[in-house]
């Protein structure tokens, strides 16, 4: 008989060791995606100056992106389980540092739909990420608190949404504070275009520089993990779980969370100038946008340990109100009433997505990869309404639109509601 291959266990202190560094490497990857995504925000506004979009037309960019969601939710579920969530991540981490190495041809062809392929391959790593990260993190502890290690793991990914924004917008929109594009013509308004072009090519070439190096990091720790390859599963057998009805619920519950919060973070910078919100200028708007992110970053420290206590539905519940109150407040309001109510929907966004997507995979076991896939298709949501909130908003007022995400936070209240979790909070 051939000697058997199989590597000898560490030792128990040092299994703990890897577990808690793997637990932290995992949690960087959450960092990174929330900050590449939330850039998004602060691309729209220089996007919709430089080639003078309309709101409908702008919102493509978060189209575009979260359509890569609902594209390769299903193939990263596949491929996932075939290769296992580690090399996933690397397969992810390569994706992404391809899309964002894409924006620099895009800044020479100076062409906005160039910008829209790079922002789809870059989602559809993240995607990748997403779909063995989030499960992954569940895994790697105790089942009764898996909802609270999520949550803590997305407060880092807020970490990067607030920090991302505050330095993109000096980075990206700074350097046009000074220049309304409409007032140039003919070669100065080419020149202008081909010099703020690449300043957002130079990030993005930047991030992919990053990208490759932590793809490196996962390769070499690639084998960290025993029993990392889920079931090789089908497409059919992926869609087949939208049967049971929790994840189901799940998948609408996060289409709408992902939309209300995107669609909220995309027009914040645009409503902050408005002279009936805040009269602020394009830079001091974009660093307002942090303290919406921010707040998110927040509550996910704060809810990471009440749900360790509270029971996760009944907190969504309250969750979901809250911003139903504050967009309300925002809608009837104006001055900084308005400006400051809407920022602070960020602050109860926190425990959503953690929250629905603990839920949701609740009692799937070795089936959780598959019902990850379903759940980052529902990400799509941020492709979907935000374009719905942007045509309104062309139609009547960028206030008047807030009704589309005061809509959605009811699905997920409802969500919340219907959904709780059968397991007690556990210390």
């Amino acid at each position: 008989m051939a000697p058997s291959t199989a590597p000898t266990a560490p030792p128990p202190a040092q299994a703990g060791r890897a577990s808690r560094d793997l637990v932290w490497l995992v949690i960087g990857l959450f960092f990174i995606w929330g900050g590449v995504t939330s850039l998004n925000d602060v691309l729209i506004p220089k996007l919709k100056g430089l080639y003078a979009l309309s709101y409908t037309e702008v919102m493509l960019t978060q189209f575009a992106f979260f359509m890569g969601y609902f594209i390769f939710s299903l193939p990263a579920g596949t491929l996932i389980a075939r290769i296992g969530y580690m090399r996933g991540i690397v397969v992810g981490l390569a994706i992404m540092a391809a899309g964002a190495a894409l924006f620099w041809p895009s800044s020479r062809a100076g062409v906005y739909g160039y910008y829209l392929v790079a922002l789809f391959i870059i989602a559809g790593g993240i995607t990748v990420l997403q779909v063995a990260a989030n499960p992954l993190i569940s895994q790697l502890g105790d089942e009764r608190t898996a909802s609270s290690r999520l949550t803590f793991a997305q407060a880092f990914n807020s970490l990067g949404t607030t920090i991302w924004p505050y330095i993109g917008a000096n980075l990206i929109l700074g350097t046009a504070a000074a220049t309304d594009p409409a007032t140039l013509h003919g070669a100065a308004l080419d020149q202008f275009r081909a010099r703020e072009s690449h300043i957002v090519a130079n990030v993005y070439v930047g991030i992919a520089l990053v990208l490759v190096l932590l793809a490196l990091i996962f390769a070499v720790r690639r084998n960290a993990i025993r029993a990392d390859t889920p079931d090789a599963v089908g497409f059919g057998a992926i869609l087949g779980l939208l049967g049971r009805r929790r994840i189901a619920f799940g998948v609408a519950a996060l289409f709408a969370y992902v939309g209300a919060e995107v669609s909220i973070g995309s027009m914040l910078v645009n409503y902050l100038q408005l002279p009936s919100v805040l009269a602020l200028d394009p830079v001091a708007a974009g660093q307002r946008l942090s303290l919406y992110w921010g707040g998110a970053m927040i509550g996910r420290f704060i809810g990471a340990a009440l749900l360790r206590r509270v029971e996760p539905g009944r907190m969504l519940i309250l969750f979901s109100a809250a911003n139903v109150v504050l967009i309300a407040t925002s809608m009837a309001s104006t001055g900084p009433v308005a400006g400051w109510a809407l920022i602070a929907v960020g602050l109860f966004n926190s425990i959503m997505f953690p929250t629905v997507f603990a839920l949701a995979l609740e009692g799937l076991d070795n089936r959780a990869a598959e019902g990850a896939a379903l759940l980052c298709m529902a990400i799509v949501g941020g492709a979907i309404v935000p374009l719905a909130t942007g045509r309104m908003a062309d139609a009547t007022s960028l206030g008047a639109a807030l009704v589309i995400p005061l809509i959605c936070y009811v699905v997920i209240a409802a969500f919340g509601y219907f959904e709780p979790s059968r397991k007690p909070a556990g210390d």
